[in-house]
């Protein structure tokens, strides 16, 4: 019995490692990131491509307010996996920093820069006792100094650099798939294909456009841009992906 004491002691206190070094709360709040639906970045020579899954469970809910995919700035854009409310107050918080960027020193944060002072955020949540880790992880894409930059953010506070990353539900199958297919010099058009057949390779189905969100964030303008649901579809009939309005 106290041996189950003492285990309930590191399993409910964040800021009390277990005698392995284990943050249990933080490792759960990674569990709470795979259960989440599947974002996907890809970084190519011409910009970042953005790719949500956003599948609603029910005919009768509106598709338009399942929120995936986010503008953090002209330049940034941010996708999620894991607890929604948690990442809308990331979210948040990173569009303020741009904005006392841009108004502190009159010019656009770095993606980088942006995405180390969400983590530094998130890590206090490690560290402070009555409080939980976030339960959720971000795609943090955009481009700096004319260059495309693509981050992950961790429930522990640590950001990690990717060319290709898949976050969420079926992040092993999607990664693989990735991993087969992804060159250093592929195009955005090609980047986009490759988001969207991983994600239909790893579900093992095709897709239908009012179930994703897409976003890119290119070179050549630096500008954020989501797709509608009819560019979407576009762009699955290309590639064939496109699921029949009959399949369920």
């Amino acid at each position: 019995m106290q041996g189950q004491a003492q285990q309930q002691a590191y399993d409910r206190g964040i800021t009390i490692f277990s005698p392995d070094g284990r943050l249990y709360q933080v490792e759960y709040a990674r569990e709470a990131v795979k259960r989440g639906s599947a974002s996907i970045g890809v970084r190519t020579a011409e910009g970042v491509v953005l790719l949500a899954d956003k599948r609603s469970h029910s005919p009768l809910m509106e598709p338009e307010s399942i929120e995936k995919l986010h503008k953090a700035d002209d330049h940034v854009g941010i996708a999620s996996a894991g607890h929604v409310a948690d990442a809308r107050q990331l979210i948040d918080f990173a569009r303020r920093q741009a904005q006392v960027n841009r108004l502190r020193y009159g010019e656009a944060m770095g993606v980088e820069t942006l995405t180390k002072t969400v983590t530094d955020y998130i890590q206090q949540y490690t560290q402070i006792g009555g409080a939980r880790p976030f339960g959720v992880a971000l795609v943090v894409g955009g481009i700096e100094n004319g260059e495309p930059r693509l981050f992950e953010t961790d429930p522990s506070g640590t950001p990690y650099e990717w060319k290709a990353l898949a976050i969420g539900e079926n992040r092993k199958e999607i990664r693989q798939s990735l991993e087969e297919r992804y060159t250093e010099d592929i195009s955005l058009e090609d980047g986009i294909e490759l988001a969207l057949r991983a994600l239909s390779d790893a579900t093992d189905e095709l897709l239908k456009p009012d179930g994703l969100g897409l976003a890119t964030i290119t070179v050549e303008d630096e500008a954020y841009r989501q797709y509608s649901v009819e560019e979407l579809e576009a762009v699955l009939e290309e590639h064939e992906l496109l699921a029949d309005e009959d399949d369920e």
